[in-house]
């Protein structure tokens, strides 16, 4: 559906208030807003409703102009993203005058032959109006110019009313008429409000949510780039270019993969300013994704902060790729290399690790496919006699421990969730069972199942044992 929708963009200089009026079309708080220019630095889509007309809003990144390298790509990825849409609006700061910069870009985007709107912002109140005047030395029509205030919501009605006029309505479903179709109308009627609900929630449980998660400048926004075969993240050799997450969603072999660039991580200490906000952002993509891709800079050693990073990834229980950026540039053999990753990062023995290059593209399909295949084992539900069988053998080969002359007993296995798989083991002393033996149960169900890439929870639980105790509440937060 979103590929027929019309796309507006919102284009502008830094710091003119195109994060916070994305934010208020969107009705959520999605995108970053600080006073600090730059914040905003990829483009960001999301389907909104605008006076019951639906599009894709793109909120493109503006920058200090300072910061070359990073400003250059920021416009070049805006002028494209201008090219892509179906109306613009171009966004101004009205607390001060027209400056010969904004001259530029607007002549620029109205080459374009696109619908295109001058919104002028920060007008505050009646007063501020006069300072729309010099804004008509654009050649702007006075339908197309609107000033408005998105934080005091001040002229955005009339805005909206114009972006409106732009949009194609809604299609109208035509009312079932029970009499020409009566049989099909009762057997509709008849099914179980429940399974239209199940298959509703199943397709929408089925997306894979991948955080790119890694340490700054390791070359997460090249990867996302190379995953989704077109430059939605700004690239840069500079640190910290990503701020806000990143999202892009597309299909692969009938899947549906939502790939979310987070921003690159840094030691506590070295945390400042609007890194804060990206490191909250951060975690509150964890706790959305299902997958997480742990990328490494192979061209660098490895450092106590790529652990904590991992550590992240650990903690939210996601199904993981270890991936190795910039292979090509280490001298190390994939053995030698894989070798001190595992040494590194013993709790994610068994997440795969693949070798890419996000700028030659090697690997990157295999990297696609792999996505899949661990997804998979992330949500699998092993049926309960092949489960009850698999621990049934692993205690024949290696008995339960009878800690204090205790006799433990397992009476039957059941897995209970999936994302990540987590398994009860119910018992007679459930408190008496060893992590160690538990540790062994997991690596048992890996020799037999492919859980490739996926965590694996167990507790111990006694019969008729419903809620989880305080200790496993805390082992599964």
């Amino acid at each position: 559906m979103n590929n027929e929708l019309k796309k507006i963009a919102l284009i502008g200089q830094p710091n003119v208030g195109k994060s916070s009026l994305f934010n208020r079309i969107a009705k959520k708080r999605i995108a970053i807003v600080s006073d600090m220019a730059g914040t905003t630095r990829d483009i960001r889509k999301h389907q909104v409703e605008i006076l019951d007309r639906d599009a894709i809003m793109l909120d493109t990144g503006g920058i200090d102009e300072t910061n070359d390298e990073i400003f250059s790509n920021v416009k070049r990825k805006a002028i494209e993203c201008a090219k892509e849409a179906d109306i613009i609006l171009f966004m101004v700061d009205g607390k001060k005058i027209p400056d010969d910069k904004d001259k530029e870009l607007f002549y620029e985007l109205q080459a374009l032959n696109k619908k295109l709107a001058l919104v002028v912002n920060k007008i505050d109140n009646d007063n501020e109006l006069e300072r729309l005047w010099s804004f008509y030395e654009f050649g702007i029509d006075e339908d197309n110019l609107f000033g408005i205030s998105v934080s005091h919501n001040r002229g955005t009605k009339k805005l909206f009313d114009w972006i409106a006029v732009q949009l194609p309505p809604r299609e109208v479903v035509e009312e079932l008429n029970i009499e020409d179709d009566e049989d099909d109308f009762l057997e509709d009627f008849l099914n179980p409000i429940e399974d239209i609900n199940e298959q509703a929630e199943s397709e929408e449980d089925d997306e894979l949510r991948v955080a790119i998660i890694g340490r700054v400048n390791v070359g997460k926004s090249s990867i996302l780039n190379a995953l989704v075969g077109e430059e939605r993240s700004v690239v840069s050799s500079v640190e910290g270019t990503t701020i806000d997450p990143v999202d892009e969603t597309f299909e692969y072999n009938d899947r549906k993969i939502t790939f979310v660039d987070t921003a690159g991580l840094r030691r506590r200490g070295k945390i400042e300013g609007i890194e804060k906000f990206a490191l909250m952002r951060t975690k509150e993509m964890l706790e959305k994704a299902n997958l997480a891709l742990l990328v490494l800079d192979a061209s660098r050693e490895l450092v106590d902060l790529d652990e904590k990073i991992a550590g992240l990834v650990d903690e939210y229980a996601l199904g993981t790729i270890i991936v190795l950026n910039k292979w090509d540039e280490n001298m190390d053999t994939f053995q030698d290399l894989e070798e001190k990753v595992r040494s590194k990062f013993k709790f994610l023995y068994y997440a795969p690790i693949i070798a890419v290059s996000a700028k030659t593209g090697r690997s990157i399909d295999r990297l696609k496919d792999k996505l899949i295949e661990i997804y998979d084992n992330y949500s699998q539900r092993i049926p309960t006699s092949v489960l009850n069988k698999t621990i049934e053998t692993a205690t024949m080969r290696h008995a339960l421990p009878s800690p204090s002359g205790n006799y433990l007993r397992i009476y039957y296995a059941t897995q209970f969730e999936t994302k990540p798989p987590r398994i009860a083991l119910i018992m007679n002393k459930p408190n008496l069972l060893h992590f160690s033996y538990k540790r062994y149960l997991i690596n048992f169900l890996r020799e037999n199942m492919n859980f490739e890439g996926t965590p694996i929870h167990i507790i111990a639980r006694k019969k008729g044992q419903r809620d989880l105790s305080d200790e496993e509440l805390e082992e599964f937060n």
